[in-house]
């Protein structure tokens, strides 16, 4: 497969971003219930599709990154935080996820952030997996913050300095 395609979402995507977020939906990487009909829109006023990062690969939506700002303060201004990332199945192992990190950290650098961080759930070893290898360290973890299908799962907080900043 040739490199994924990655771009800003637009709002022509709401259909296609909420189809592939319903069927991606596990316990894995998911602290929601499954979604069931009728379906939230997947754009609101606190999920724009300026926040979204889109994948595509022959000639279909892939995968999609959501990036935010995680404080509306100056004082955490330099700081972007991943707030969901899904990839379709038919997609994964093909490089979607990692064209999503790598887009996203140059956004970031581009708006002059200093600092990634980001939530994953303990059990998505696959996930903690890939943004350790993206340069993400575990900076803490909330034990049991989470009780899914009837077992306590860990809250991991991972995060990175993006090139060019210091360690504070």
């Amino acid at each position: 497969m040739p490199e994924p395609i990655v771009r800003t979402a637009v709002p022509a995507d709401e259909a296609a971003l909420g189809a592939l977020d319903r069927r991606t939906w596990s316990p894995l990487h998911s602290v929601q219930p499954r979604p069931v009909p009728p379906y939230d829109p997947f754009f609101d006023a606190w999920h724009v599709p300026d926040d979204f990062l889109v994948a595509e690969a022959d000639g279909r939506t892939a995968g999609y990154l959501r990036l935010v700002r995680p404080i509306p303060l100056a004082s955490n201004a330099h700081v972007r935080q991943i707030q969901g990332l899904a990839v379709d199945g038919w997609a994964r192992g093909r490089g979607v996820a990692r064209a999503l990190l790598d887009a996203a950290i140059g956004r970031a650098v581009a708006e002059g952030a200093e600092r990634m961080t980001l939530r994953v759930l303990g059990h998505n070893t696959p996930a903690r997996r890939l943004y350790e290898s993206a340069g993400f360290r575990v900076e803490g973890v909330l034990p049991g913050e989470f009780r899914l299908d009837g077992q306590y799962v860990d809250d991991v907080l991972m995060g990175r300095w993006l090139d060019g900043a210091t360690t504070g």
